[in-house]
């Protein structure tokens, strides 16, 4: 059984043939797949290796590979090559080409052994009988030469299989040819490559026919590529396949598209000259090329320079259009224009054919895998590109012509399609009051089904066409302020805050100036809770108290009780606490004695969570009856609001587990709702995220921050949230991912969370790359920003602090082994400032909620002071206990890095037993997590306190250095020069020098510094 091979990487090459490589010249320069390491495809290369082991054995085998143009057929075979080669087989490779009806006899077999006859050891071309071939010249149906001439080289072969039968004037040539191979083979086994079959002139397949009915006992393996969408049904391969597939020893391997996690990868690592590639651009690469590796190389050329459709690629597809029939092509413009997926009903209807010729039409197009049936009986076409060629191909008066022909035959028969595709039909056709009408039901429809991303997309079309159609207000059933509030309210459902923030102010503008009070409070009261999720606060508030100045606070209604509710939100959020009392319980006693159970639920999580210094018992009752009173509402957001307040409360009194457990819930109700974007459900999965990765479950939340490749752009601290897991386990792919999120920062200015999710992990990387300013500067700016952006709540310094104080505290140890006191004092100016600031952040938060930090921003404060005393210089063993007794409310990570940090302390103060215990629980968890940067720490601080963690085992340094370059060494880490070293052990400066320069020799380190630096990691000073 030959071994599972390693991930691969699949792309074409030569085997797009020449109409693609003639195409591919047109593309801009890049970086090519061919010579790097292959992604996926292990599974096919496995079998492909079993034949030739097999073969390698002496039992010949063929395996005819297909799979569509692109897929990465010959990428494929080159990698079989290439691993044959390695295994001592000799490889033979030949190549049909396309000639179009001038067919060259035996073209294949020419090219398979040109390199045979240039080898003069083989003496290969002493036989006659070949001597054409040889020569790469065509060969005559009936050879010249008489029968019993050429030598040994036709002599009968002791087969079992009978050949099939062949005319006399070939026979001796198809003899001649299986001889060769046959003596090759016995020097050593033999695999032989032919590609692009479907191309085989007749001569060729014959010949092939008849080597793989004698070569049966041969150690000769056969591989055979074609294209499966190129066989039409008529296509003189397909005769031969039915016929080979009998034979044994033959096998069939279909190549299918890649999967998207393959394609992804090899478009990463494509683009990877040109620096960190969008996500945008490859996440449309791998969607349009649907798992074709040529497709996704010719889009991302495309992507990277703008163009929607590269014209090379569009030239190869139409080729294939263009050699059908005027019917055909014209059922396949229908078809382009139709969609992806197309009625039999709408194609008759529209393509002006009669039953029979469209019968026939369909089965030409069919035959020639141009379309396909789906299994509902639509038609559909076999890659979507082919149809965007088309639909580039069309002139714009026969698309228009083609859009109303299907819009009309929808209009008549509205079972045969969705009101969405009318709307894209009569749009396209410039019937804009049918769009907008067709929009409309299209909007209705998708809210039916919990859509709201295509609702909020039909909404938006039908906006687009108000002023375009006359009697828009009558045809919608509602006036254009009521159709803006409707499409803001998808908007805010599908994560986009500032869009509905545009629509709902625009609604203000075109309320009529009779308007009544309440309907322009409701839209007042809906923009507050709107621009509270764009961080403007001060705004919201405003609008909040403008809706509560339209409407009395008697008699009781819902519009009141709801503007009383915001506004109490908005002006806790703005520190005008009285205020926001008031209108709390105003909005609380409507709520109890209307009934309102959502206004109620909604006052109440305000209530509990923004009143300082509320029981916790008390705040958990609470929540507990909002959440029974939202669910009786009805009202979906509310009750997200509430699950979302018991995770944020559990969580930060330390049950990790408890808060994952409302996470999961909260996340699988939003999505079963059609909502898991909006607000509340979005910082449910972000929490959900961080609790994984805090929890130790760090496979999880990678899943989980990458659960869906497309997710709204206020929702991005999600995806950035697996910085956490990369930057822990120092992935390579943190470095893009960091670099993704901070490029959407300036775009989303009201985002700050994204800013500290990303800022964390970035200062994290930079901590263990070594690079403190960086750390320092990314710290500062953000914390400089959470000042400006909230007034009292700016705890998320700790973190940046904590963090950022390692790799200064590392510096500041550094500079005080050489003596640099210049660096000494400005790396400890630098950690008093960002000490500082974490502690100002507290002061101030205490000041407004008092002392009710949770667990995680307690344990994050001990690890500022614990990182602070490191920058003095102090060992500081009972703070850096605090910490890991701090971390231990089920932070696994930060836990282990604080045991990191103590049995450093603990290693300072003489205590070995101690330290050896700390660091060989932090290794354990280290490596359990994949963490290798921590890991790596633990080991070189093993190694240099001669510890034994891990299996690390200490080095004796007598294996290393003599006794004398040991006593040098340890001089050399104190700071000595060479006379004083000379001096303190009574030998000459020049001796000293012998000493130093063979210790540089034996570390491989290019001057004293970095010699010391790598004898203490190692574990090599005394």
């Amino acid at each position: 059984m030959v071994p599972q091979p390693p991930a691969l990487a699949l792309t074409p090459r030569r085997g797009t043939g020449s109409v693609l490589s003639e195409a591919r010249a047109t593309i801009v320069a890049m970086p090519r797949w061919d010579d790097a390491p292959m992604v996926g495809r292990a599974s096919e290369l496995a079998l492909l290796l079993e034949a030739v082991d097999r073969a390698a054995a002496g039992r010949a085998g063929t395996v005819l590979l297909s799979g569509d143009a692109g897929v990465g057929k010959t990428r494929l075979l080159d990698e079989l090559a290439v691993r044959a080669g390695e295994r001592g087989v000799r490889v033979l490779i030949g190549h049909c080409v396309d000639l179009g009806d001038v067919g060259l006899p035996y073209l294949p077999f020419v090219d398979l052994l040109r390199p045979v006859a240039a080898d003069p050891s083989l003496a290969a071309g002493a036989n006659p009988v070949l001597a054409p071939l040889f020569a790469g010249r065509p060969v005559p149906a009936e050879p010249a030469v008489p029968a019993g001439e050429g030598g040994d080289l036709t002599r009968p072969l002791p087969h079992r299989a009978a050949p099939p039968p062949v005319n006399d004037g070939r026979l001796q040539l198809f003899e001649a040819v299986a001889a060769l191979l046959c003596e090759l083979a016995a020097e050593r086994p033999l695999l032989v490559v032919l590609e692009d079959l479907h191309w085989a002139d007749r001569s060729s397949r014959d010949l092939l026919r008849y080597l793989l009915a004698r070569l049966s006992d041969e150690p000769v393996a056969v591989v055979g590529s074609y294209r499966a969408d190129d066989l039409h049904r008529r296509h003189p391969l397909r005769p031969l396949l039915a016929e080979l597939v009998r034979l044994p020893g033959v096998e069939r391997l279909e190549l299918s598209p890649l999967p998207d996690s393959d394609v992804g990868a090899l478009v990463r690592r494509l683009a990877a000259t040109s620096g960190p590639l969008p996500d945008s651009v490859l996440e449309d690469v791998v969607i349009r090329a649907e798992g074709n590796a040529f497709y996704a190389e010719e889009l991302l050329a495309a992507g990277l320079h703008g163009e929607a459709l590269p014209l090379a690629l569009t030239d190869v597809l139409l080729a294939r259009v263009e050699q059908r029939s005027p019917d055909a092509q014209q059922v396949l413009r229908v078809a382009a224009v139709a969609g992806r997926r197309v009625r039999h009903e709408l194609v008759a209807a529209v393509s002006g054919l009669d039953d029979g010729g469209l019968q026939t039409v369909l089965a030409e197009v069919v035959h020639s895998h141009l379309l396909v049936v789906s299994d509902d009986g639509r038609y559909r076409f076999r890659h979507a590109l082919l149809r965007e060629a088309v639909l580039a191909d069309l002139l714009p008066g026969e698309r228009v012509r083609l859009h109303a022909a299907i819009a009309g035959y929808l209009a008549r028969e509205p079972a045969a399609g969705t009101a969405a595709e009318r709307a894209h039909h009569a749009r396209e056709s410039h019937d804009l009051p049918g769009a907008f009408a067709a929009s409309l039901e299209a909007a209705a429809a998708a809210r039916g089904v919990g859509a709201p991303a295509e609702q909020l997309q039909h909404l938006e079309a039908a906006l687009a066409l108000w002023s375009a159609v006359p009697d828009a207000a009558e045809r919608a059933g509602r006036d254009q302020a009521a159709l803006l509030q409707e499409t803001a309210a998808a908007a805010r459902t599908v994560g986009e805050p500032s869009r509905a923030v545009a629509l709902l102010r625009a609604a203000l503008e075109v309320l009529p100036a009779g308007a009544e009070p309440a309907e322009r409070a409701r839209v007042h009261y809906t923009l507050a809770q709107a621009m509270v999720r764009v961080e403007d606060d001060a705004g919201a508030h405003r609008e909040s108290a403008a809706a509560m100045a339209l409407v009395p606070a008697q008699p009781p209604s819902r519009t009141r009780t709801w503007a009383a509710a915001t506004h109490a939100r908005m002006s806790y959020s703005v520190g005008r606490i009285d205020e926001a009392d008031a209108a709390a319980d105003e909005a609380l006693a409507a709520a109890d004695a209307l009934g309102f159970d959502g206004a109620w639920a909604d006052i109440a999580v305000t209530q509990a969570r923004s009143r300082p210094g509320t029981d916790p018992a008390a705040v958990r009752a609470r929540l507990d009856e909002a959440l029974l009173r939202a669910r009786r509402s009805g009202d979906v957001e509310v009750e997200m609001r509430v699950i979302f307040n018991l995770a944020t409360v559990t969580f930060e009194a330390g049950g990790i587990a408890e808060a994952l457990e409302w996470t999961a819930l909260g996340t699988r109700r939003a999505r079963d709702l059609g909502v898991e974007w909006s607000y509340y459900p979005a910082e449910l999965r972000h929490l959900h995220v961080t609790a994984l990765y805090m929890a130790g479950d760090w496979d999880a939340s990678l899943a989980e921050a990458d659960v869906l490749a497309r997710v709204p752009e206020m929702s991005a601290h999600v995806r950035a949230a697996a910085l956490l897991v990369l930057v822990g386990r120092g992935d390579p792919a943190a470095r893009a991912r960091a670099d993704w999120a901070r490029g959407l920062i300036p775009r989303l200015s009201a985002h700050v969370l994204l800013d500290l999710v990303t800022a964390g992990s970035e200062i994290d990387l930079a901590a263990w790359e070594g690079r403190p300013q960086e750390a320092v500067d990314r710290a500062q700016t953000v914390y400089r920003r959470l000042r400006q952006e909230w007034d009292d709540d700016h705890l998320g310094i700790l973190r940046l602090a904590g963090t950022a104080l390692m790799p200064v505290a590392d510096a500041t140890i550094a500079a005080r082994r050489v003596g640099d006191e210049a660096a000494v004092e400005r790396w400890v100016r630098a950690g008093y400032e960002l000490a500082e600031a974490a502690r100002t952040a507290v002061k101030i938060y205490r000041k407004t909620y008092g002392d009710v930090m949770g667990v995680e921003a307690q344990a994050w404060l001990a690890r500022v002071e614990a990182e602070a005393a490191r920058v003095r210089g102090e060992s500081a063993v009972e703070l850096w206990r605090a910490a890991v007794e701090a971390f231990g409310f089920g932070h696994v990570y930060e836990q282990a890095r604080s045991r990191w940090r103590l049995a450093e302390a603990l290693l300072a103060d003489g205590d070995r037993a101690g330290a050896a215990e700390q660091a060989a629980a932090a290794h354990a968890v280290a490596v359990r997590l994949g963490a290798t940067p921590l890991r790596t720490a633990l080991e070189a601080l093993a190694r240099r306190g001669r510890l034994e963690v891990g299996g690390v085992r200490p080095v004796e340094i007598g294996a290393v250095f003599t006794p004398r370059e040991a006593e040098v060494l340890a001089l050399l880490a104190q700071g000595r020069t060479n006379r004083q070293v000379g001096a303190e052990l009574f030998i000459s400066e020049k001796t000293a020098s012998v000493h130093v320069s063979n210790i540089l020799a034996k570390l491989g380190a290019n001057g004293r510094t970095e010699a010391v630096a790598i004898a203490a990691n190692r574990g090599l000073l005394p």
